[in-house]
């Protein structure tokens, strides 16, 4: 499996801000003037040193990732990061296939406001298919681009269009070395997590995202531990901080040091933080990661390996 990331920012898109790359200006300046940087040549050496929130933009984009197996193309959601996919997938047409399976972790805006935008959806020669564990997901699409909303109604586009539903009780195999499962999340509205299991390698990706876990969730629960459990790569929502979380209960959402205590517990390999506080400058994002690995540290352990989302980031299993 090669996963991608298209979008990691939460509840509503987050463009850089012209004082934030003002901000980075001027700090890779003034590392630049205590390097004593000189000409050209240093310029790599110069930039790999530099901290990391100064050398990448986390991104803008709402919640998408992609999956490509050797068979199939598995689509996460579609927050505006779908449009920068379906950029992509348009300027290199050969080096993508025909048929996308699309799923809806919930229908919230910041996870289905990119779909308008994706170019495969409005061109006959592609197949797309829609998966929810809400069943009426195809009203809820179109619902979507009702004409007060927006011009072109969903069921008007010339894509082939299947909707499918997805039962939390039944694994969901579209291909013969892909199994999928579904796990219902706490999260106002309702959300699910899916679980992709590589048959071939037993290898385990697990994308929860908009989701509150507590301390009893990953204490006292069992059921989390069968699904969670010795997962290989867990992307979790982390938005807020901890204090920032003690004043937003119930509002769906996961501190990045519960997300951190959660994977822990249930043994996963890799953890990446994301959907991302759209409040949050890549600055912050960065110290928010730092001490999450000085929090696994506190909790004397190695695993979970950490990364922080950011957009274009790849990973294989």
């Amino acid at each position: 499996m090669n996963i991608k990331l298209y979008g990691v920012r939460g509840s509503i898109p987050a463009p850089t801000s012209t004082k934030e790359y003002k901000k980075k200006i001027t700090q890779i300046l003034e590392n630049a003037i205590e390097y004593q940087l000189k000409n050209k040549d240093q310029f790599d050496e110069f930039l790999n040193q530099l901290p990391q929130h100064l050398t990448y933009l986390t991104g803008g984009n709402t919640t998408c990732v992609s999956i490509r197996t050797e068979e199939k193309f598995y689509i996460l959601d579609a927050g505006t990061g779908i449009r920068t996919l379906g950029d992509e997938i348009f300027r290199n047409q050969n080096q993508y296939p025909k048929e996308f399976h699309i799923f809806f972790t919930h229908t919230h805006w910041d996870h289905i406001q990119g779909l308008p935008f994706f170019k495969p959806l409005y061109l006959p020669q592609y197949t797309l298919h829609f998966y929810s564990g809400f069943p009426d997901i195809e009203e809820r699409l179109a619902y979507q681009t009702d004409e007060r909303f927006f011009p072109m109604p969903i069921h008007k586009t010339a894509s082939k269009k299947y909707y499918h539903h997805v039962d939390i009780n039944r694994p969901l195999k579209i291909e013969n070395s892909i199994e999928i499962h579904s796990f219902p999340l706490k999260h106002p509205g309702g959300c699910f997590s899916y679980k992709f299991i590589n048959l071939k390698n037993n290898k385990i990706f697990i994308f929860a995202t908009d989701v509150e876990f507590t301390g009893e969730d990953f204490l006292d629960n069992s059921k989390y531990i069968e699904y969670f459990g010795y997962a290989d790569i867990l992307m979790i929502d982390s938005q807020y901080t901890l204090d920032e979380s003690f004043l937003k209960i119930d509002w769906g959402h996961t501190s990045y040091t519960m997300a951190v205590n959660c994977a822990n517990h249930w043994k996963v390999k890799n953890l990446i933080l994301t959907h991302h506080e759209p409040a949050y400058e890549d600055e912050k994002l960065f110290y928010n990661y730092t001490h999450a690995i000085r929090h696994r540290k506190h909790l004397d352990s190695e695993r979970p390996k950490i990364f922080l989302a950011k957009e274009g980031m790849e990973f294989q299993l």
